[in-house]
């Protein structure tokens, strides 16, 4: 692993075990245990789910008992305690020792870590969604010194720009462009990590040695120089996303139309709609209008005859939205400028393009 994903996985991990104190009260969850034994792969998240209704409030189970002023000392083998503190719910633990035959201390696994690291480590750095008239700026790949097509680990290619010798460069394939799915307003252009390299000649036109690949480079690729102060950290810690206007879905990093628990998708709003990371949100499907027939009976909208089209859009009295339909929760790790990559925590149903993006509120999570 090099020293940039080293930094960022080291940031990630600190920061995701700062907590600040939450005033809003907990609920529990109907048939929560008294005890726990932590377990190999567990996390804060996961454990705080067998006791709380909306286990994105863990800080606040966690952070105000002395005992466990850094959750991350939490590890497998610990048991741990619920027990009220000035009315509220806490974890409290119970210190795990293992002795050897001579009485000493036994080093213990790692530490548990807030969330599993490993589900957004490699979008921390692969995916970008930027401006398309600031990457149609950046220099590209022309072609290499391989007739190859395709430029893999060691291959050196040529930029059409003149770039300093031993500066890290990025190399990005282009993806989707994302629409508002309300106005149609381009949000931005899908960039995915390729490869990495280093310039070892300048001119007009330059050279990078690719150093490390994750997929084919080809031309056309962006070449996009890399500083270490401008790297992305991961400071998050869960809060309720509040926004003036819900998000919205507008695709999955996989392609596919639907996602599922511990999957990664995108959503419609980015820094310039206030969304952070470590945002939570409550996702929804929208529910359908149900249309009073002809006969007086109701008519669902897959069922609607070009006369209930007709009613459905000239008659609001014959009109009903049915309530919203709650389909799990989802936490923001990464912001770009209109666009953000949420992790889906929790679901119920599959999470689809469109669907909605609220504030979540305390009898919104179901647990599992």
């Amino acid at each position: 692993m090099d020293n940039t994903m080293k930094r960022i996985l080291l940031l990630a991990f600190i920061t995701l075990n700062i907590f600040g104190l939450n005033a809003d009260t907990l609920t529990l969850k109907a048939g929560h245990p008294d005890t726990y034994v932590v377990k190999k792969g567990d996390t804060l998240w996961d454990i705080s789910g067998y006791f709380l209704q909306d286990p994105w409030r863990w800080p606040t189970l966690w952070g105000v008992n002395p005992q466990i002023a850094n959750p991350h000392l939490i590890y497998p083998g610990d048991r741990l305690t619920l027990v009220f503190i000035d009315g509220q719910p806490r974890l409290v633990k119970k210190q795990h020792i293992k002795k050897g035959v001579e009485g000493h201390i036994l080093p213990k696994g790692g530490a548990i870590p807030a969330i599993d690291l490993a589900l957004i480590e490699p979008y921390l750095v692969q995916n970008r969604v930027v401006e398309q008239s600031w990457l149609d700026s950046q220099p590209m790949v022309l072609s290499g010194e391989s007739p190859s097509k395709h430029h893999i680990l060691n291959d050196v290619i040529y930029v059409n720009a003149n770039m300093p010798v031993g500066q890290k460069v990025a190399i990005y394939e282009h993806g989707r462009e994302f629409l508002d799915t309300q106005t149609g307003e381009l949000l931005g252009r899908e960039i995915i990590l390729s490869a990495s390299g280093r310039v070892t000649a300048d001119g007009d036109i330059s050279k990078v040695k690719i150093l490390s690949n994750l997929r084919e480079t080809e031309v056309g690729y962006s070449v996009i120089p890399v500083e270490d102060d401008a790297l992305m950290s991961a400071y998050f810690t869960p809060t309720a996303a509040e926004l003036s206007v819900p998000a919205s879905v507008i695709a999955t990093v996989s392609t596919n139309r639907e996602a599922g628990k511990l999957e990664v998708v995108y959503l419609d709003k980015g820094l310039d709609a206030g969304v952070k990371p470590g945002h939570v949100f409550a996702i929804y499907r929208d529910g359908e209008e149900v249309v009073i027939g002809s006969d007086g009976q109701p008519v669902r909208a897959i069922e609607r005859t070009s006369y209930d089209k007709v009613v459905a859009h000239f008659s609001d009295d014959k009109v009903f939205k049915v309530p919203d339909v709650y389909h799990g929760n989802l936490m923001v790790f990464k912001v770009f400028d209109k666009t953000s990559l949420g992790l889906i925590m929790m679901s119920d149903r599959p999470v689809r393009v469109k669907d909605k993006l609220v504030t979540p509120a305390n009898l919104t999570f179901k647990g599992e």
